[in-house]
């Protein structure tokens, strides 16, 4: 397993103001339209991606592009097509806005060698980015990204293959028929039809729309659909399936009498969930109800993958089960590799990632809001008391988040904060310190602490959890002061 190396890098670039640098985060580069993010840009990341993969000697010459529903989105996606195809690769196009997973599926159906995304996942309007996966449909690990970066310093140029001019610059595609029909071999939509049910579901003005429904819809279901058409300002806030996101879903469900409220980001690859009583479903959760129902409904065996940054309570299903958990940084990547060697039954991030043993190594919020209507069907029992019975047999954890804005002062101590090795915060004695993404201090009660910039925004996150609401608070409150003291 790889591990981070200095992880304030990534914010020092972010606080760099330098339209010439371009430097790829946790998931891709992201940046603002037509401050950064500029047609220029896409032109020179593109060419070094060309120049990369030329380098490599790739088996094949297939590049697979899309795009999310973002402004400018498929222009800035048609550029970057007008490049391959100058190179000595071929560029194939999403004939409309997709969702991440779905390019995933169409690198490994296709044969491509690489996909391009242009996502800004669940970053606010202004953003746009780029996102690469490799012929594997996983996100680009980290040793191909800095050579990427290298190559843009460089600037290199684009390798010029030989041409006729009556070749088509590019051909475009449908994706959705084909990643629909994958579905149909993971998600046990029979169960879910047998339960019958009404469904709500917002993609928040992103590329779930005509995905998550139409499965649904298809199986005879009954869905209840908000917000499902183009707009580029997301309703003037971030397109993020989180619970302050979600109040007009949460009324749907309610009013609509819904077996649970679904959701999606921007491209599709975070889920957000209501349960029929209106209350909203954690990731964290989730992750672990969705664990021990594999397990318990596939038979499969293997082990857990969560993020240093995720619920623990996943450990203890795991514990519960017989099986391992692998701890990885935070990033998807990390847990692709996992699911690519076949160790583990499902891989979660409680920034509301995940994916399952047989499906694509990256992360699918469509896949994750079908298996929780299939939990749901097949158990016969709402999440929250699936929950319940969960916590009975295992104990129940509270887990939560704040963020801080990272200001040039803050990153002056950030460094040495980092560095710091205490026995003890708050009064807790620290038992154990991780520093495999930031710096996580586990207390001997089972209680921890992180601390991790962020690898796409200037911000400082700080994570924790215990098994009482009111000590979570308290943990929140001792890393804000550690972090600022």
């Amino acid at each position: 397993m790889h591990l981070v190396g200095n992880c304030t890098n990534a914010i020092k670039q972010l606080l760099k103001n330098s339209s010439m640098t371009i430097r790829f985060g946790t998931s891709g580069w992201r940046a603002v339209i037509a401050d950064e993010f500029t047609f220029a840009g896409v032109r020179s990341v593109t060419s070094a991606i060309c120049s990369h993969f030329e380098s490599a000697r790739p088996d094949g010459n297939l590049m697979v592009i899309g795009y999310d529903t973002r402004f400018l989105g498929e222009r800035f996606a048609e550029e970057c097509a007008n490049v391959i195809s100058e190179s000595v690769f071929r560029a194939l196009l999403c004939d409309e806005p997709v969702p991440t997973p779905t390019i995933s599926h169409a690198i490994r159906t296709k044969g491509a060698i690489c996909g391009i995304n242009f996502t800004a996942s669940h970053n606010p309007p202004e953003y746009s980015g780029m996102k690469l996966s490799t012929s594997d449909g996983a996100p680009a690990l980290p040793e191909i990204t800095r050579n990427v970066e290298g190559l843009i310093l460089k600037g290199a140029p684009t390798a010029q293959g030989a041409r006729s001019a009556t070749d088509v610059r590019f051909q475009t595609f449908a994706a959705r028929p084909g990643y629909l029909d994958d579905l149909n071999t993971k998600i046990r939509f029979d169960v879910i039809a047998r339960a019958g049910g009404r469904y709500a579901y917002d993609p928040l003005w992103g590329t779930g729309r005509g995905y998550l429904d139409e499965a649904l819809r298809s199986h005879g279901l009954e869905v209840e659909t908000i917000h499902n058409w183009r707009d580029v300002l997301f309703g003037g806030r971030s397109p993020e399936p989180e619970a302050s996101h979600l109040d007009e879903l949460r009324q749907a469900v309610l009013s609509k009498g819904c077996v649970l409220g679904l959701a999606t980001d921007g491209d599709a690859d975070r889920f957000g969930v209501i349960d029929s009583n209106g209350s909203f479903i954690t990731p964290n959760q989730l992750i672990a109800l969705l664990f021990d129902y594999l397990v318990e409904s596939r038979k499969w065996t293997g082990g857990a993958a969560r993020s240093v940054a995720t619920s623990h309570l996943v450990d203890r299903v795991a514990k519960d089960r017989g099986l391992p958990v692998y701890e990885t940084p935070v990033g998807f990547k990390y847990i692709g590799e996992l699911i690519n060697e076949n160790k583990i039954v499902i891989g979660g991030e409680e920034s509301a990632g995940l994916s399952i043993k047989g499906h694509y190594p990256e992360k699918d919020g469509i896949l994750a809001c079908l298996l929780a209507a299939e939990a749901v069907a097949a158990r016969g029992t709402s999440l929250t008391e699936q929950l319940k019975k969960l916590y009975a047999r295992v104990g129940k954890l509270e887990s939560g988040r704040i963020g801080i804005r990272l200001t040039p002062q803050l990153m002056e101590s950030l460094s040495e904060k980092l560095k710091q090795d205490p026995n003890e915060i708050g009064g807790r004695r620290v038992e154990q310190t991780n520093r495999m993404d930031g710096l996580k201090f586990i207390f001997g009660d089972g209680s921890w602490l992180l601390i991790r910039p962020s690898g796409t925004e200037p911000v400082v996150r700080i994570y924790a959890e215990s098994e009482s609401a009111k000590d979570l608070e308290v943990l929140l409150e001792q890393g804000h002061k550690f972090l600022l003291g």
